[in-house]
């Protein structure tokens, strides 16, 4: 069932066609001059339009659902449908293929198939929040159609003070019905996600294409580091309790443990410093921590071994600390079938008999909400110098042309094995 060679000229075309798209959806964008598209947004609503357009340009059936993600069907109605995609909303100052290339890559691939005869639907999802940007929670659209979405969520507010409820009433959504959005077990075949990878073992590599085995475990807190308040130039080093100096140095021992911990990465993203004037000692600092791991085991010994030194630190500095979980994912494997199916979707794409890379994810994507209500797989590009989350994040258009073929070819095999 594998793809003729007639048809590389078609998927040439629907690369260029996910290229020019990409810069299309760069323009949707609440921030002048860089990109930004947040849940619940006007922009979110635009992108949504326009996914809807180009899934019924190819045939589909399409509707936003209870969340507000973007769903394209192609198939019988009753059937259980292998899902695709990924998901449309940034980060802010995003670069333009994160999330983005994914579900356009799935397009193109419903447009290859079409008129294949597969005994499975197709369905092509645009996630709308799995990056979390406005409401400090990620993966909200896939946990909805997972079917874990978690009744506290409501009350999670923006940086202007809107809830999470009241979002969803302003953009038009119910959130009475939210239960409406997941999906049940038996409705789908599984899940593919095409991904940039963001890192840079592809690029050192020098492999356009990978199969993901693993995403990484993750845990966020939000630490806060209390001390005292004083005159900068009143208050000598011996009576100082400088709240700022903790939590730099709870900074530097992240780094300095998550470095001797293979596949642990830990990450302070966020430093303020209050009351914030520059002739006072700081008084209160808040500090975020990013720690993902490769197991939930190996992450959560990394968290034990900073509370140990974070303790040790501010006893020294007569200072006092609190930290608050704001998220906690589990490490999801990918389903060795759909491993399986990607490395021969993507032999088809190269002249070589070597086995294709195997990459564990370091980054979340909404396969791993989605990974409690069926198998999941993912597929990697190459993304020069590994850089994401900025505006110089990258992939060629040649790149591209073998992911759409590779889970093209994907898609046929795991039909042939059914």
């Amino acid at each position: 069932m594998a793809l003729l060679l007639a048809e590389r000229d078609r998927i040439a075309a629907a690369a260029r066609r996910v290229m020019v798209r990409c810069d299309e959806l760069a323009r949707v964008t609440s921030a002048q001059g860089s990109i930004e598209r947040v849940y619940l947004s006007p922009e979110h609503a635009r992108v949504n339009r326009l996914a809807a357009e180009w899934m019924r340009e190819i045939g589909m059936t399409t509707r936003q659902d209870a969340a507000g993600n973007q769903l394209g069907r192609a198939g019988d109605a009753a059937s259980p449908a292998l899902m695709l995609g990924s998901h449309l909303d940034t980060v802010p100052d995003a670069g333009r293929f994160d999330g983005i290339v994914g579900v356009l890559m799935a397009l193109e691939v419903v447009r290859l198939l079409r008129d294949a005869r597969l005994p499975f639907a197709l369905e092509v999802v645009a996630f709308s929040d799995e990056e979390g940007t406005r409401f400090g929670k990620a993966l909200l659209g896939s946990s909805a159609v997972a079917g874990t979405w978690e009744p506290q969520w409501w009350t999670l507010t923006d940086a202007d003070g809107t809830s999470l409820r009241e979002a969803f009433l302003e953009f038009g959504l119910d959130p009475g019905r939210i239960a409406e959005a997941a999906r049940r077990p038996d409705e789908l075949v599984g899940y593919l996600e095409a991904h940039i990878e963001q890192g840079p073992e592809l690029d050192e590599r020098g492999e356009a294409l990978a199969v993901v085995s693993s995403i990484a475990s993750a845990r966020r807190f939000q630490l806060v580091v209390e001390g005292e308040a004083r005159h900068a130039g009143g208050t000598p080093y011996d009576r100082r309790h400088d709240a700022l100096l903790g939590a730099s140095e709870a900074a530097l021992a992240v780094e300095r443990i998550c470095r001797a911990e293979h596949h642990v990465i830990g990450t302070v993203g966020q430093l303020e410093a209050y009351p914030g004037a520059v002739n006072v000692v700081p008084g209160e600092a808040h500090l975020s921590l990013d720690l993902r791991g490769e197991f939930d085991e190996t992450r959560d010994g990394v968290w034990r071994s900073i509370e140990r030194e974070i303790d040790a630190i501010m006893g020294r500095r007569g200072l006092r600390w609190t930290a608050r979980e704001v998220h906690s994912a589990p490490a999801v494997f990918c389903a060795p079938l759909l491993q399986d199916a990607l490395r021969e979707g993507i032999r088809s794409t190269v002249d070589t008999a070597e086995d294709p890379a195997v990459i564990f994810s370091r980054a979340g994507h909404d396969a791993m909400a989605i990974g409690a209500v069926t198998g999941v797989g993912m597929l990697f590009l190459r993304n020069p110098d590994g850089i994401s989350h900025h505006p110089d994040e990258a992939v060629s258009e040649q790149d591209v042309a073998r992911g759409i073929r590779s889970l093209a070819e994907t898609v046929l095999q795991l039909a042939a094995d059914r």
